[in-house]
């Protein structure tokens, strides 16, 4: 499965992991990705997403927020 399957379609543990997985740097350092916010994410989708877990997850949640879906993690906070 490739990184842009996974933006379409994740899996139940991406979501889980997203719920709970921390921006490791920069000025949202220790914002947890889903709350990011979305001007920040939409920048960070037009420069590329970093390779990795981490550029995963961000595509992820940019496709949550540009599709207005974040209430989809409230029960899992």
């Amino acid at each position: 499965m490739t990184s842009d399957d996974m933006n379409l379609n994740p899996s139940p543990e991406a979501l889980l992991k997203l719920a709970s997985y921390k921006m490791p740097f920069g000025k949202y350092k220790g914002t947890l990705l889903i709350d990011l916010p979305e001007p920040y994410v939409v920048w960070f989708a037009n420069k590329g997403f970093p390779t990795g877990e981490l550029g995963m997850l961000l595509g992820i949640v940019h496709t949550i927020k540009v599709n207005g879906l974040e209430y989809l993690f409230e029960p899992l906070r």
